[in-house]
């Protein structure tokens, strides 16, 4: 096998890789080899008909679309080893000579990385993030619990008000007509949820059990049924019932059943310092992404449009699985929400270029500043992910490769260059 390396415009490259003659010709003898059970000729027994014969009958190239697979793989991976080149997409294949008696010659055209001109990537100025936490927050964490710990109650003795779940049959018309999907009977509805057309639960609020009540509504512009666009409907309604939520007194004794601390005064604080800490973890984060951002704007990159496109490819792969691990199928989830697959591809470019540019950038940062993560690193990290699968350290690492840990390394770099920008960043 022989390789040239063409290296093309976009930070593409063509690699041109030749397959001897011997090579192709056995490749095309295993060919017919794993066909022959499968073809019949008039004379011969199934099996047994001469490669000469089925050549002379069917045409010489009978065989050549399944030699040319079996060699594309093993030669690709050779020649792009071969070729020392940073190969970043899945690649194009051409063949471009395929002839008994002849080598095989084909072409991969492939992406490489790109290469990254850093900007200003030290002291670049990001937002400051408040980490304040006022009585307002911990009134609203408090409110929270109280919610979670509420019981429902029926109300009997007024009118039905926003936060209220009412128990309610309806039945809408247009122009007089009923139209379909537009009634329900024993139907829970949480006014103030906003959760049915506009204007509707708004109608609802201040009426009385067994009332019935007129609810005159417009049906938005992009609303999915396309007959309802835009028409005026009038729904006839009776609330059967109202529930309301009954939400604990906050004293001692609801921060000892929600809590461990004895006091509400204890609880409080107790709050107050987990919403210090989430706070503090949020504006670290921001903080992150700001200077991760800002060294990207001042970075000079040219991504090839393959590295995009196998980023996509990569990512819907994984939102298919994700989706998979939940009970549905692609094509269900494509039918359920109207998309198709080149829609999904289109609205994964942004986040795809923006995942490549942030990797690139980072890699170019622990590269010049010389990030590298140690043994020691590695070994910790290995630990928690032992930990994360339930596993034994030692088994976990028997498990990972040299590459596997290589990346792992490169990711655990990538990771120090985050903080490495962030620790360097003006706040401002």
């Amino acid at each position: 096998m022989s390789v040239q390396v063409e290296n093309l415009e976009k930070n593409m490259a063509k690699l041109t890789i030749e397959v001897s003659e011997e090579d192709f010709e056995k490749a095309i003898q295993g060919a017919y080899l794993k066909q022959r059970n499968k073809i019949s000729v008039p004379g011969f027994r199934k099996g047994k008909v001469p490669r000469a014969m089925i050549e002379k009958m069917y045409g010489a190239g009978i065989f050549y679309e399944d030699a040319a697979n079996s060699l594309i793989p093993q030669h690709y991976s050779s020649a792009a080893a071969e070729s020392e080149l940073e190969i970043v997409s899945q690649p194009e294949i051409d063949v471009v000579q395929i002839e008994k008696g002849k080598p095989f010659i084909f072409t991969a055209e492939v992406a490489v990385k790109p290469e990254v001109t850093l900007g200003e990537y030290k002291g670049v100025e990001v937002p400051k993030t408040d980490i304040e936490v006022t009585d307002e927050d911990i009134a609203a964490e408090l409110k929270k619990e109280q919610d979670k710990n509420a019981r429902t109650i029926t109300v009997e003795d007024r009118a039905a008000k926003e936060g209220d779940t009412v128990t309610l049959d309806f039945e809408g018309a247009v122009d007089g007509v009923p139209f379909e999907g537009g009634a329900g009977k024993d139907y829970p509805l949480t006014l103030g949820s906003n959760s049915f057309i506009p204007g509707f639960e708004e109608q609802l609020v201040g009426k009385n059990v067994e009332e019935e009540a007129e609810v005159n509504v417009t049906f938005p512009d992009d609303y999915n049924a396309e007959e309802l666009k835009g028409k005026a409907a009038v729904f006839k309604c009776v609330i059967h019932k109202i529930e309301a939520k009954e939400l604990p007194e906050l004293d001692d004794d609801f921060a000892q059943d929600v809590s461990e601390f004895d006091t509400l005064e204890e609880y409080k604080a107790d709050v107050k310092a987990n919403l210090i800490s989430k706070k503090e973890a949020e504006a670290k984060r921001a903080k992150e992404d700001a200077a991760v951002e800002k060294v990207i704007e001042n970075a000079t990159m040219e991504i090839p449009d393959a590295m995009i496109k196998s980023q996509v490819n990569q990512m819907v792969d994984d939102f298919a699985r994700r989706i998979q691990s939940q009970g549905l199928t692609m094509e269900q989830y494509m039918q359920f929400t109207g998309s198709t697959s080149e829609s999904m591809q289109e609205q994964m470019k942004p986040q795809a270029l923006k995942r490549i540019q942030t990797r690139l950038v980072l890699e170019k940062v622990a590269e010049v500043e010389n990030i590298e993560a140690g043994e020691d690193k590695l070994q910790e990290e290995i630990k928690n992910l032992a930990e994360m699968y339930k596993m034994e350290a030692d088994k976990f690492q028997d498990m990972l490769g040299d590459y596997e840990k290589e990346q792992m390394k490169k990711d655990l770099a990538v990771q120090e260059a985050v903080t490495f920008l962030a620790e360097n960043a003006v706040e401002k």
